[in-house]
């Protein structure tokens, strides 16, 4: 199970982008995080880093 930003607590820190090991996170036009779910392998590395919570399993 992939997982995914909510965009209403992602506050653009990028930190998540930063450690994904496939790179499925990036950066819209508003600064906020998006993960590619067909990236994603689910291994929580972006979560445990988000120091706002924003990431959680879909």
């Amino acid at each position: 199970m992939a997982y995914k930003v909510d965009p209403t607590k992602c506050i653009g820190c990028h930190s998540c982008m930063t450690v994904c090991p496939m790179m499925a996170i990036s950066a819209g036009a508003d600064g906020k995080c998006a993960i590619d779910p067909s990236k994603c392998v689910s291994c929580g590395t972006c979560a445990s880093v988000c120091p706002v919570g924003a990431i959680v399993a879909g």
